[in-house]
Formats: structure tokens, C-alpha cells, sequence
């Protein structure tokens, strides 16, 4: 199993698609490259903002296969795929192991709701299949049922392949409680991002390790930047930061992400602006907001 060192700033890429729906793989490759200069630690691929879900397993090897390429082993590449099928999600895993990423993304099983025993049988039969780092990604949101502290710290203990969380729960409480007993009790390679772009600083000043981010897509050179000084201690340089990007975090989560985040890089000339339904493009009225914001952190 690779060895990876989790930290910094990690953007959730988005998928660009051409005006018919089709995969947009030479858009695709420039976005890699607007990341990697924009200095990023890792890329996350085929994840929610990758609208995943509406990806074939052709299309899903072929974009994974596209960004593992385009990085050339400058960062790692991390892939989503996540299931609440165990099968399915070791299926997911599978091919893209195959595609050559460096670890796994697994959002928590959705709509089932699993118990903390099923939680644990569910990443340990994964584990198994595949034999590489994982990350657990808790977004009660979008599961329906959050993962406790406890049973997050039980995943760690009992899968060693399972490296980190990406937590989403929106509790900085519940963020604080797995930080103070991985410095307790171990794992002490385990490692705990923020989810959500806004609460990113706040998470590293308390102990965390990064973010998995929705914003980076846009801004990779400013968030990274801002990450980076957060694990360096300098808080005050990087709130700054926060507050000049924080329009834009939020502006992001206006619509079902990735719609906005998608709008604005069409609008910044990055993509077409394309989704595959039940997505669908932004309403006008946040169109407009969107534009403001680009225009006051003068990205269009």
C-alpha cells in the first residue's frame, strides 16, 4: 500500500462537458494544469463535484485515466468512490485503482443508513478488495445520517487502511472531538479535512490538516495560498485571505453544488456550462450574484 502524506489544499475537480453531454477531456486536462500551477497538494477526482453518479464505468476510467496522466505523478490523485452498495463501491474502487490513483474517496452509505457495525464492515471489505489508503468523507447532507465521532474513530482503529476523514458534518465541535482523540489515542497518522470551504481555516487552526474543496476549482493559487499559511501558523495573513474568498465559498452552495461552481467557470472561460440532468443550469438570479462576485475578485 503507497504511503501518502494527507494535507493542504485538495480541490473536488469538477467534470466539463461539452454542449451534447459528452466528456470534455482536453478542458479536463487544462483544469489540471490551472491546479497543479495554482500549487495544490492533491487532486480529488470522479467525486459530487465530479457529478460522479452520472458517469458510466467508461467514462469514469477514462476521466480518472485523463487526470492521473495530466498530474504525471506531481500530486497524488485521490478518486471517488463511493457506494451505498459495498459491491458497487468495491467495484468503483476497483477501477480506479486500475486507472492508477493514489488513494480513495468513500462518502458514507447513503439512503440505507447503515449502523456503526455496518460502517465498519463496509469500509473493512474495501480495505480488502483494494489495499489503499482511504479516505472517509461524512456529509450528512447528502447521506441523510451523520457518523459520530466514535464510530469514525472506530473505522480508523479497526481499517488502518483508512487514512482520514473529509468531514462535512458542519459541527466544529464534532471536528474538534476526533482531532483531541487522535492526539489522545491515536492513530496519529490519521488525519481530519474540512469539507466545507468556510469552516476550512477555522478546522487547520484547530488542528486539521487541509481541505477538500469546492472553491479551489476557481481560485486554486488563493486558496492554497491560504491553506498553506494556516498550517505555517500564520492565521492572520490567512484569514485575510478567507474573507476575500468567503463571497465566493458561499456563493458556491447557492444551488446544488456543482452547478455554481460550474456557472463560474464557464464564465471564466474554463468550460462550457454543461450538466447531465437531474442537474440543470443555475437560475438567473444567482447567475448574477455569481457574476458580481467573479468581478469583485477580478477572476472575469
Amino acid at each position: 500500500m503507497k504511503n501518502i502524506k494527507f494535507f493542504g489544499s485538495i480541490p473536488a475537480i469538477i467534470t466539463p462537458f461539452k454542449k451534447n453531454g459528452d466528456l470534455d477531456l482536453p478542458a479536463l486536462e487544462k483544469l489540471v494544469l490551472f491546479q497543479l500551477e495554482g500549487g495544490v497538494d492533491a487532486i480529488v477526482v470522479v467525486g459530487t463535484t465530479g457529478e460522479a453518479t452520472t458517469l458510466n464505468d467508461e467514462e469514469y476510467s477514462k476521466v480518472i485515466k485523463t487526470v492521473v496522466k495530466k498530474v504525471a505523478k506531481k500530486v497524488p490523485v485521490i478518486a471517488g468512490a463511493g457506494s451505498n452498495d459495498t459491491k458497487k463501491a468495491i467495484h468503483l474502487s476497483l477501477l480506479a485503482k486500475a486507472a492508477g490513483v493514489d488513494a480513495l474517496l468513500h462518502v458514507t452509505p447513503y439512503y440505507n443508513k447503515p449502523t456503526p457495525n455496518g460502517l465498519v464492515l463496509h469500509f473493512k471489505e474495501i480495505a480488502k478488495a483494494v489495499k489503499m489508503p482511504i479516505i472517509i468523507y461524512n456529509v450528512p447532507g447528502r447521506t441523510g445520517s451523520n457518523v459520530s465521532p466514535s464510530t469514525i474513530m472506530r473505522i480508523a482503529r479497526e481499517v488502518p487502511e483508512v487514512k482520514a476523514v473529509k468531514e462535512a458534518s458542519g459541527s466544529l465541535n464534532q471536528m474538534m472531538e476526533i482531532i483531541n482523540e487522535i492526539k489522545k489515542n491515536g492513530p496519529k497518522d490519521f488525519v481530519v479535512f474540512s469539507g466545507d470551504d468556510a469552516v476550512a481555516l477555522p478546522l487547520v487552526a484547530l488542528g486539521g490538516h487541509g481541505c477538500i474543496s469546492v472553491v479551489c476549482n476557481e481560485t486554486p493559487k488563493l486558496f492554497s495560498k491560504m491553506i498553506h499559511l494556516a498550517l505555517k501558523g500564520n492565521l492572520e495573513e490567512a484569514r485575510k485571505i478567507h474573507y476575500e474568498l468567503l463571497p465566493l465559498m458561499n456563493i458556491n452552495f447557492v444551488e446544488s453544488n456543482p452547478i455554481p461552481v460550474k456557472t463560474a467557470l464557464a464564465m471564466m472561460g474554463k468550460i462550457a456550462e454543461s450538466f447531465r440532468l437531474p442537474l440543470t443550469l443555475i437560475e438567473d438570479k444567482n447567475r448574477v450574484l455569481i457574476e458580481k462576485i467573479l468581478k469583485d475578485l477580478k477572476l472575469i
